[in-house]
């Protein structure tokens, strides 16, 4: 029971410092952008309080395996399938959280309507292109250490070429 609470709990460490990370961009660069028109910025909280709760909906997800029906593909397909189903559940959580926010303000339901990446669907595109293409890694490393395990991406990551080879002979050759 223990073991599999500090396991759930380091998981959901790691799905929350990657979105913090990202999040945390995104608001970045939102302000960079403000500022240089002169407006100011302060959803700077909002980072933080999203990759807590987004982390722990990722983490629900693990538990509910929306990418068992494409399990038995490619793994390519299971890393992209989870990065698309998520990119779409972060976009309408944001447009929720933008509706709730509004209204809790006493805006009206139409001022309430998200304009994300600027508004109009280039900028919803856009959006969602980097936030795809953002969760891939995140996606890609999980199912590569559960595929071939977790110390041996370790080992692929973060050892020079010649600990590779874990018992077999050295390869020859350019690495790619």
């Amino acid at each position: 029971m223990l073991t599999r609470l500090l396991d759930q709990f380091r998981q959901y460490a790691v799905m929350f410092l990657y979105l913090l990370i990202l999040f945390g961009l995104f608001v970045l660069n939102e302000r960079i952008v403000l500022d240089q028109h002169g407006l100011t910025f302060a959803a700077s909280g909002f980072a933080v309080i999203n990759a807590l709760v987004l982390a722990k909906v990722m983490l629900v997800m693990e538990d509910l395996r929306p990418a068992r029906f494409v399990e038995r593909r490619p793994l390519v397909y299971v890393i992209v399938f989870e990065a698309l189903l998520l990119t779409l559940f972060f976009l309408v959580f944001h447009v929720v959280e933008r509706v709730a926010m509004s209204l809790w303000h006493g805006e009206s339901l139409d001022r309430s309507l998200v304009t994300i990446g600027g508004g109009g669907w280039a900028g919803v595109i856009c959006v969602s292109l980097i936030l795809f293409i953002s969760l891939l890694p995140y996606f890609a490393f999980k199912h590569l250490s559960r595929a071939i395990g977790i110390e041996r991406v370790k080992t692929l990551l973060f050892r020079p070429p010649d600990e590779w080879t874990s018992g077999r002979a050295p390869e020859t050759g350019s690495r790619p």
